[in-house]
This record gives structure tokens, C-alpha cells and sequence, in this order.
């Protein structure tokens, strides 16, 4: 057991030589690994949920984060609120960004997407 551990050492004065580059590699490519799996997907989801909000217009059928279901009726506060009808006599001011999902006019949610 002894020789093969001695066999697995590196050869005598071997300490401290090679190519610091290659001692970053792995770290390198982990990083870059985790860039193209993790942040680059979560920037592209940010961004066509940013394209989506600010395409939404009135009548749009729209869901908020707190599962609230209505139609849009008209904006306030320089187009950052957004008033959702809910019900004949129900109408809610709620900011753009609760929006999680909007149906345009004519769509109404059940289609199935291609």
C-alpha cells in the first residue's frame, strides 16, 4: 500500500512548477458553466417578462401574483398602474409589475401554445 502511495506523488522536485493558468482552469469553466445555465437563461426570462408588461393595453385579460384574474380598463400614475376590472362593479389599481401573465384581446388563456 505504501509504494503505491509513493507511485501517486509527483516526481521529485516537481513543487511549484506548471502553468498557474491551468491551476484556474476549473474554476474558470464553472464559472462559465453556471453564466450560460444559470444567469444568461434568468436575464432572457426577465426580459420577455419586461417586453410583455409593457405591450399589455386595454382589454388585455391579465393575472397578478396574488392569482387575481381580471381585465385591464385603463393606467394611471404615468402607465405604472394598472386598473383590472374584476367584477361588474369591481375594479382594482395594482401595480404593473404584480402582472404575471397577460392574454391579449381574443385570447382567452385556454389555446394551447405552439
Amino acid at each position: 500500500m505504501t509504494e503505491f502511495v509513493l507511485l501517486m506523488a509527483p516526481a521529485g522536485g516537481a513543487e511549484g512548477g506548471g502553468n498557474p493558468f491551468m491551476s484556474f482552469l476549473p474554476f474558470i469553466l464553472i464559472i462559465v458553466i453556471m453564466y450560460f445555465l444559470m444567469i444568461r437563461p434568468q436575464q432572457k426570462k426577465q426580459k420577455d417578462k419586461q417586453r410583455m408588461i409593457n405591450a399589455m393595453k386595454k382589454g388585455d385579460n391579465v393575472v397578478t401574483l396574488g392569482g387575481i384574474h381580471g381585465k385591464v380598463t385603463g393606467f394611471t400614475d404615468n402607465d405604472n398602474t394598472v386598473i383590472v376590472k374584476v367584477d361588474d362593479k369591481v375594479k382594482l389599481n395594482i401595480d404593473r409589475t404584480a402582472v404575471t401573465a397577460v392574454n391579449p384581446i381574443g385570447n382567452t388563456g385556454t389555446e394551447t401554445a405552439k
